[in-house]
């Protein structure tokens, strides 16, 4: 097996991202210059891929290619160009496989070796806390357990995303103060931005008309994509069962201080699940989350012209409440 290749998937962009350019730096030191590609499986094919590989560079030691959404890498013959080119074994040649699922094609991951695979996990809740509260205070800024409550309800739910709020955050707070819940909320009014959590939002005061009109606003975002408004919401409803599950196994309604130890922090987010857990039961939340796992699927494994109609459709399902089958077609 070629030591020249690497995997790395899961959902948690920015550990991931990370480790990317770690290992750009190290190639550059190592080689002394590096030509650098970024391709992404959807729009450019294996054996296009392993040509830019294997041309090399008139002016740089070595290449290497960062090949994005490899879960849709699946025909033989290309798994097959792929482990002959691995087998080669180019000494300046050099393949990074990401995918932000947690596995991909078995045939592809015995291509790798063991020790150049690592699966970045989401952040448990307690470490995003963490992470928010330390970013901070390395500005000199503090901010209170609502206020972080705030941002995690507005941020999609990896480091990357988290960096970038807070980074643009931190500029408007001199150092030495605190960040506060009221502090989030007037900034949001000021700079409305759409996310996948805003979404949610929309969504739970049953509000269609504007649920869509947000969604298009996604989905003509460059910050946006199908795939990352589906893992928003999956995460918004997977918390929505967390919520469900909590009451149904407290012996007594749950008041603000115990929600606030399970994780709902902050006015806003207490309201919008409490809100949300009136208007789908349990039942029906884990048929939402099913339905959206399904959406996920459709939306990687068919065109692009047809992901604004899945999307809507599953938008109307969850809005309407109709999720009763099993089954959850589109055509």
């Amino acid at each position: 097996m070629s030591a020249n290749i690497w995997l790395f998937t899961g959902p948690e962009l920015g550990e991931k991202n990370t480790q990317i350019n770690s290992l750009k730096k190290k190639l550059i030191r190592d080689l002394g210059s590096l030509d650098c590609h970024t391709l992404y499986s959807h729009e450019t094919g294996v054996f296009e891929v392993i040509n830019t590989l294997q041309s090399g560079s008139l002016f740089e030691a070595g290449t290497l290619v960062v090949l994005r959404g490899c879960e849709l890498i699946k025909k033989k013959e290309e798994i097959d160009a792929l482990n002959s080119w691995a087998s080669g074994n180019n000494s300046s040649s050099f393949l990074i496989m990401v995918s932000d699922e947690i596995k991909i094609d078995k045939r592809i991951e015995k291509i790798i070796p063991q020790t150049q695979k690592q699966i970045f996990w989401e952040m448990f809740e307690s470490k995003k806390q963490n992470w928010i509260k330390n970013f901070f205070k390395n500005e000199n800024i503090s901010i209170t357990a609502e206020a972080i409550s705030g941002i995690l309800e507005l941020v999609e739910n990896n480091t990357e995303a988290l960096k970038t709020y807070c980074s643009h955050l931190a500029l408007f707070f001199k150092s030495g103060t605190e960040i506060t819940e009221d502090d989030i909320e007037r900034l949001l009014a000021h700079n409305k931005e759409e996310t996948a959590f805003s979404l949610f939002d929309t969504i739970t005061c049953n509000d269609a008309e504007l649920a869509f009109d947000i969604l298009n606003k996604l989905l003509l975002s460059k910050n946006s994509s199908p795939i990352q408004i589906i893992s928003g919401l999956s995460y918004c409803f997977r918390r929505l069962q967390d919520f469900h599950n909590a009451q149904a196994n407290a012996s007594h309604p749950l008041s603000e201080t115990d929600l606030k130890r399970l994780g709902f922090v902050g006015k806003k987010s207490i309201a919008q699940y409490q809100r949300a857990g009136k208007f789908w039961s349990l039942d029906e939340t884990q048929k939402i989350i099913s339905l959206l796992s399904e959406t996920d699927l459709k939306l990687r494994s068919l065109g692009t012209g047809l992901q604004k109609t899945i999307l809507e459709m599953s938008i109307y399902k969850i809005v309407s409440k109709n999720i009763a089958v099993k089954e959850y077609e589109f055509f």
